[in-house]
């Protein structure tokens, strides 16, 4: 869910290029709850895909461009490694408790695949793809 919002919000900010935009306008029109939103900026300006500027005309901009931020790496900053199951990760690999052998399990090797597959999809698209294929979206809706 996490994840979601921040992308959510990271749409909204690809479309409103002009100058930072206050929490409070994000929440508005990504549909996110604004005190869940106030953390997950945090999240995004530490992973570095947001800038953000305190005062009056303070508020949140993307800190690149919208074709260089995979969407692969907003989820892994928000919600850790994409994988099903901690034995099929990379990264944050860990052993099921109830698996005798995890060299040999056909589980962990179907999560494995699934963690590629997962991957591949995330991995090619950027914020802007992701931001367009939204937009296009909406226009459908109304045509």
């Amino acid at each position: 869910m996490k994840a979601k919002y921040a992308l959510k919000a990271l749409c909204f900010l690809t479309k409103r290029s002009l100058g930072p935009v206050p929490a409070r306008a994000i929440a508005e029109g990504a549909g996110v709850p604004e005190k869940f939103l106030e953390a997950i900026l945090v999240d995004l300006r530490n992973a570095g895909f947001v800038s953000s500027r305190r005062g009056l005309f303070g508020g949140h901009s993307l800190a690149r461009e919208a074709g260089q931020i995979v969407i692969g790496d907003v989820i892994r900053s928000i919600d850790g490694p994409i994988a099903p199951l901690r034995c099929a990760s990379v990264s944050a690999y860990a052993p099921c408790d109830d698996c005798p052998d995890p060299q040999h399990c056909a589980v962990r090797d179907l999560m494995a695949d699934v963690r590629v597959a997962m991957c591949e999809v995330l991995d090619r698209r950027s914020l802007a793809e992701l931001a367009e294929r939204e937009r296009v979206g909406r226009e459908s809706l109304i045509e």
